[in-house]
């Protein structure tokens, strides 16, 4: 079932590593079916090499697997919450993607120092307090926190995405880490400078409507 989906889902792994987002194991994406609210997730502890479609696991939002062999991923009880309590969420993702994570830990959100951020993220990127992993406790810091960012970084964990579907998520997740490096560096530099908010609105304004095909 979903097969469409599961393929996806399994394509958009491949290029965690490739976009030096995770190690070893340790990130995951999931996308919702929009028509039987079903989700796609990755199985845990497998590493991307190894995945194929069929080894996704298909979960109902309260987190019962309807098909699949293997363990869902061992943040499916965030993925799921989030689902829940936010309809317009068709995917996400989770990384520890590094100079993200960095910022993650000291606890600072990312401001928007950068155009690139004002066009994906309409402003900061926020900071979601520390919760354990295992439960629902992230989704629920989750969704408490991100407000209308496309991304959080939890306090002492790493970064969670989301998208309309999961290609969205897994695209703001490159870009997460991509201007946290872009920081990192300037920072090093000097004092950065942050741009108005009315210049941010604008700048994601025309990036959300009038960039691209």
């Amino acid at each position: 079932m979903l097969e469409k989906l599961k393929h996806e889902i399994y394509q958009l792994h491949l290029e965690l590593p490739r976009n030096n987002l995770v190690v070893w194991t340790s990130g995951n994406i999931s996308g919702r079916d929009p028509e039987t609210g079903l989700v796609v997730i990755k199985p845990s502890g497998v590493m991307y090499e190894d995945l194929t479609p069929e080894k996704m696991v298909v979960l109902d939002l309260d987190g019962k697997v309807v098909e699949g062999n293997l363990k869902p991923s061992s943040d499916t009880a965030t993925h799921l919450y989030i689902y829940r309590h936010r309809s317009d969420v068709g995917g996400i993702v989770h990384t520890h993607s590094t100079f993200a994570t960095a910022f993650a830990a000291v606890g600072k959100p990312i401001p928007p120092y950068l155009t690139a951020i004002c066009d994906e993220f309409g402003g900061p990127i926020p900071v979601g307090g520390f919760a354990l992993i295992g439960g629902e406790q992230i989704g629920q810091e989750v969704v408490r926190s991100i407000g209308n960012s496309k991304a959080i970084l939890m306090q002492n964990h790493g970064v969670f995405t989301i998208g309309k579907n999961a290609r969205s998520a897994l695209k703001s997740a490159v870009y997460v880490e991509d201007a946290a490096r872009t920081l990192f560096y300037a920072m090093q530099l000097g004092e950065v400078i942050e741009i108005p908010p009315d210049q941010v609105a604008k700048l994601h304004q025309r990036y959300s409507q009038e960039y691209g095909q």
